[in-house]
């Protein structure tokens, strides 16, 4: 390939031959690459797992189809692309696809604000975007594109569906529900942040009772949780926002009787004193009404100092208490609205705490003590079995509210007792004392036992009589599916009067979202004003049935949409599974941390239940996880809601889709925020240009063949050129290899052009006949490969390569080529720094204080005092210690 532009041989002409400065034009260099990878489909291809290669599967998150890339995508992007570059130049066989998570509610939105139909909006968003990616010079395998609004794709959420259905992993019930309305849909508990719907940061959440479908994955909590330990390639902080969310607790079910309120009074506001036998004896003889009240506890320890039952004000025994109540029903509903406006506000957890007394009592299992029953604002339905026994002394939730209601406290755990100097004991503690390790006290046989010891034992005793049990609780919640939305997976279920729910039989699916559909976001989902849509029959009896007019969460799709990659065209099932067992596990996963308990944990309980369904062999989807930093402008991050987003196609028309994605690699770590600098764009693309500079002016030397004799490198500056080329080598391949420090990586590259262009003239003159200068023009044009692309492409051919740069061998560092010649060894002089001196690189101790002594600044500090020693550490560092 010719170096020499049309343009250039006019210019040369007019100067009378000779030639003038090359310049670095992206805007020519990037569309002409552009244009000839389009035409080679199967450049970043994956070969078959017959080829024999190591495999090696990088994915970055795939998009929603909003219209328009930023710069927070590029950055993603542009660390997966070089990424899998570097991977195909070290010999593996690379998958590196990318696809459209393209349901949701933003095409909804669109369609009432422009009047145009979500599918259209979708797929024309889709068009720019890919667009855009192949601008910036993506090297993604769109044979294997996936979209998940195309009915190819979503007949497969469906199928997923019936057969979670039939192993009872899919269920329909009544539960209260997050309302976001705006969305004017259900939101997981995921999905709500600080009270606030997650893609709406100012509307508040409400809470709402309907009929919803749900995915238990809480049969697979504890797995999710144990399988943690093995993602030893995902960050902590995922692995710990995943185990807080499951939150495991072990403890114990007890069930407290209620009192029968028509056989005793009911208005005595403290309870029964333990005080003895009498007492107690009296209680047994109590009357109850046959409900239970159950409580989870992780201390069941301090059970004897129970002196209240609370409930949430959502409690179906609260309910019924209040139905026979108008003032207790009034003081709830206050309660009720004081959750709601913390919810709003996003402080449920610092909720100013409120309660009223039911008028009712229930009775302690352990020494049949009544226990009057409170309703109070800080106990929530959703979390265990939405009643406490409240321990006032040994709970700081407890113990706020206690004091505010002049509810009695009672002492149970004690310190262990701990010897003073004085050998005098200390047992006292202020409350709430909560420590695990204590004593017990006042709790009859179980008095002087260690907590531990006590809690095993008193589980025995509620199961041994029958009024608990030993309990794992989780904080993990089944995951509600059912959004009253239209663009959306269609639930294929049937509901028949004869036959009740039915599934859709397989051989009539997809069920086909319908076109033409008016969207009002107002009277629930716009399916099911469409009688067309509505109305089927049953498979079971051949009668009339309604069609569910739900639709899936969106997570549905993004939950095993990697698994499609490996055969997106295949009609006969979600994926080939021969495909999955080569390339499964993901090598490596590349996303936001946003995504840390919504997408990733429910992509692990998908994968599970695939392995159970043996369409799979692997328990986890990705074996590495990797988190990138965010883009940072004027103090945000970047994104359309903010108004701060900067288009890259802004910045390729300035500066280049090299320069553009190369900062965004070079501008931070990629595990920290980036702060956006438009001027580091321009400063990386002047970079480009240097390399530019540099390469072409050696290029017509490194197309000729290789000369017997001619110019070759001084041998005084040769052996330093190939050290800093072969540790700049092995500096790139250690940051892929560990932690992707991608701007160390390109600082290392702009340190060695640096040094080359000192030597610039000497090292063009002799690309021609010396193999080291071939070598450093060579191996630069290489080593820029993973991150400018396309320069990297243009300059491979300048030099005469004739291959995809992106498929050439990784360069291979030298150790025997990297090590220094000298080294710089500090001296000190009674501990004070002196002098730094150069030694040679394996003097050893002898020839190190030598040349140290022989230094005149070291002569200086030590003239007219006595050495005492001097204390070398070869390679390191000399102390020379003096008197006088």
């Amino acid at each position: 390939m010719s170096s020499v532009k049309p343009t250039e041989t006019a210019a040369m002409a007019a100067t009378g031959g000779a030639s003038p400065e090359v310049r670095y034009t992206p805007a020519e260099i990037e569309p002409r690459w552009q244009e000839r990878w389009a035409e080679q489909p199967d450049l970043y291809a994956a070969e078959p797992a017959s080829s024999g290669k190591p495999k090696y599967y990088v994915l970055e998150m795939l998009p929603y189809p909003s219209g328009q890339l930023h710069m927070g995508h590029v950055r993603n992007y542009a660390i997966g692309d070089a990424l899998a570059r570097y991977m195909w130049m070290q010999g593996y066989n690379v998958l590196h696809p990318m696809g459209w998570d393209a349901f949701g509610l933003p095409a909804e939105n669109a369609a009432i604000k422009n009047n145009t139909p979500p599918r259209a909006w979708t797929t024309s968003n889709i068009a720019a975007m890919k667009r855009q990616m192949n601008r910036i010079g993506l090297s993604y395998d769109w044979a294997n594109e996936v979209t998940t609004c195309l009915p190819d794709y979503y007949r497969w959420n469906q199928w997923f569906f019936i057969r979670m259905f039939e192993r009872g992993l899919a269920y329909r019930k009544k539960s209260k529900v997050n309302w976001c309305p705006k969305c004017c849909t259900v939101l997981a508990n995921e999905q709500v942040i600080n009270g606030r719907c997650w893609r709406h940061e100012d509307t508040i959440v409400e809470q709402r009772d309907l009929e919803q479908w749900f995915l238990r994955i809480t049969d697979y909590a504890q797995e999710l949780l144990e399988d943690l330990d093995k993602l030893e390639g995902w960050p902590e902080k995922v692995r710990t926002m995943q185990r807080n969310w499951i939150g495991r607790s072990e403890g114990a079910e007890v069930d407290f009787e209620v009192e029968d309120a028509t056989h005793t009074p009911v208005d005595e506001l403290q309870q029964v004193r333990h005080k003895g036998t009498a007492v107690l004896s009296a209680v047994e003889n109590l009357k109850t009404t046959g409900a239970r009240i159950t409580v989870f506890t992780t201390r069941i320890d301090t059970i004897y100092g129970a002196t209240s039952i609370i409930l949430a004000p959502e409690h179906a025994l609260v309910k019924e208490f209040a139905t026979a109540n108008a003032e207790l029903a009034e003081q709830v509903n206050a309660l009720l609205e004081q959750q709601k406006r913390a919810r709003e506000a996003g402080d449920i957890g610092e909720i100013e705490k409120h309660g009223v007394f039911t008028g009712h009592y229930a009775v302690n299992p352990f020494n049949n003590e009544r226990l009057p029953i409170w309703v109070a604002n800080y106990i929530l339905g959703e979390y265990g079995t939405g009643a406490i026994m409240s321990v006032p002394a040994h709970d700081e939730r407890d113990y706020e509210f206690a004091q505010k209601y002049g509810i009695e406290m009672r002492i149970v755990i004690l310190p262990r007792r701990t010897e003073d100097a004085d050998g005098k004991g200390e047992t006292e503690s202020t409350l709430p004392y909560t420590d695990e390790d204590s004593l017990l006290i006042n709790s009859c046989d179980f008095s002087s036992m260690g907590n531990k010891e006590a809690q095993q034992k008193m589980i025995a005793f509620v199961e041994e009589n029958k009024f608990g049990k030993a309990t794992i609780s989780f904080r993990l919640r089944d995951w509600g599916v059912s959004r009253q939305r239209y663009w959306g997976t269609p639930i294929p279920m049937l509901y028949c009067e004869k036959d009740g729910i039915v599934a859709v039989p397989d051989d009539q699916l997809p069920v086909l979202l319908p076109d033409n559909v008016e969207i009002t976001q107002e009277g629930g989902s716009p399916l099911a004003k469409l009688p067309e849509f509505v109305n089927t029959t049953c498979p079971k009896c051949g009668g009339p049935a309604r069609r569910e007019t739900d639709t899936m969460d969106t997570f549905v799709d993004s939950s095993w949409y990697f698994y499609r990659y490996t055969s997106a065209k295949d009609d006969k099932a979600p994926f080939d599974s021969a495909a999955i067992d080569y390339w499964f596990p993901i090598d490596q996963y590349i996303g936001g941390v946003e995504h840390a308990i919504l997408h990733l944990i429910y992509s692990r309980f998908w994968t599970k239940v695939m392995r159970d369904l043996r369409l799979v062999k692997n328990d986890e989807p990705a074996d590495r996880l990797f988190t990138q930093g965010m883009v940072i402008k004027n103090g945000a991050k970047m994104s359309k809601s903010k108004g701060n987003v900067v288009s890259p196609d802004d910045m390729i028309a300035r500066y280049g889709a090299d320069a553009t994605r190369m900062y965004s690699l070079f501008a931070a770590p990629p595990d920290r925020d980036l702060d956006w600098q438009e001027d580091g764009v321009a400063g990386v693309s002047r970079f480009l240009g240097r390399v530019y500079r540099f390469v072409m002016k050696a290029a017509p030397g490194m197309r000729q063949p290789t000369t017997a004799s001619g110019t070759q490198l001084d041998a005084a500056i040769a052996p330093n050129l190939e050290r800093k080329l072969h540790q700049t080598i092995h500096k790139i391949t250690q940051d892929f290899a560990g932690r992707w420090h991608f701007n160390t990586s390109i600082a290392a590259i702009m340190e060695l052009l640096n040094l080359l262009n000192e030597h610039e003239d000497a090292i063009v003159a002799a690309v021609e006949s010396d193999g080291r200068a071939r070598e450093i023009i060579t191996n630069l044009v290489l080593l820029l490969a993973p991150f400018a692309p396309y320069l990297a492409a243009e300059l491979w051919g300048e030099i005469g390569g004739t291959t995809a740069v992106n498929k050439e061998p990784w360069p291979k560092a030298d150790p025997g080529k990297m090590a220094e010649s000298t080294i710089e060894i500090p001296v000190q002089v009674n501990g004070k720094l002196r002098a730094v001196v150069s030694v040679p690189a394996d003097a050893d101790q002898d020839a190190t204080q030598a040349a140290v002594m022989a230094d005149a600044r070291v002569q200086a500090a030590t003239a007219g005092k006595q050495i005492v020693k001097v204390i070398v550490v070869p390679g390191k560092l000399t102390n020379i210690v003096v008197k006088g």
